[in-house]
């Protein structure tokens, strides 16, 4: 990923009022996550094949932070009941389906959860993205997001809706889809909250 690039994102962020860091890897992406939240903060995580890759929920908890990750859940009300503390942490922990080159933030939904603790709720978010994430511009975000991320999410939470099979979106009614909210995230009222930490590295839909 070009240099230019990426230094395009990070701007239009702070112009957004959302900060935007750039890692090499993975690995320096947590390393920094587990440095800026104190041990005694509470941490929501979104569901994600990202975070999940690396480890952060297990490392969180391992060292003593109280973790509300709903992928940990042993029933369905359990999970339930994890999304909904997770809106009141401390810190969230997310990736996200698509970032455009000026700084906005695309994301669809199954049980809204998750875009709406990026909303409103935690005192801060993270948000960890791979450079296979970024997009031109919002058109091909949202491109993305319904045509790439979702058949596959779809796929990987065992439902199946249409573009499941077709590998593209036809805009169904499916009581099996799972891009029930579409979220485009264009900026923050509070400056601060919102992190951006962009790796130099492909991973996740």
């Amino acid at each position: 990923m070009g240099k230019d690039r990426i230094e395009l994102i990070i701007k239009s962020l702070a112009e957004r009022n959302i900060e935007g860091f750039f890692f090499e890897s993975f690995e320096e992406a947590k390393l920094k996550v587990m440095e800026i939240i104190p041990i005694n903060d509470s941490v929501g995580i979104g569901n994600s094949i990202t975070l999940k890759n690396m480890k952060i929920s297990n490392e969180l908890n391992d060292r003593g932070n109280v973790v509300y990750d709903k992928t940990l859940a042993k029933s369905k009300e359990d999970s339930k009941e994890l999304k909904r503390k997770s809106l009141l942490t401390d810190w969230y922990i997310t990736g996200t389906n698509a970032i455009t080159l000026d700084g906005h933030l695309v994301n669809i939904d199954h049980s809204g959860n998750r875009v709406a603790a990026m909303l409103y709720g935690p005192n801060n978010v993270i948000v960890i993205i791979g450079i296979n994430k970024i997009t031109s511009t919002l058109d091909e975000a949202i491109y993305r997001v319904r045509n790439i991320a979702s058949p596959k999410n779809a796929r990987r939470a065992g439902f199946k809706p249409p573009c499941v099979e077709l590998e593209k979106c036809i805009d169904c009614k499916s009581t099996q889809r799972v891009c029930n909210s579409l979220v485009v995230i264009e900026g923050q009222n509070d400056k601060g909250r919102m992190k951006v930490f962009i790796v130099n590295e492909k991973d996740g839909f």
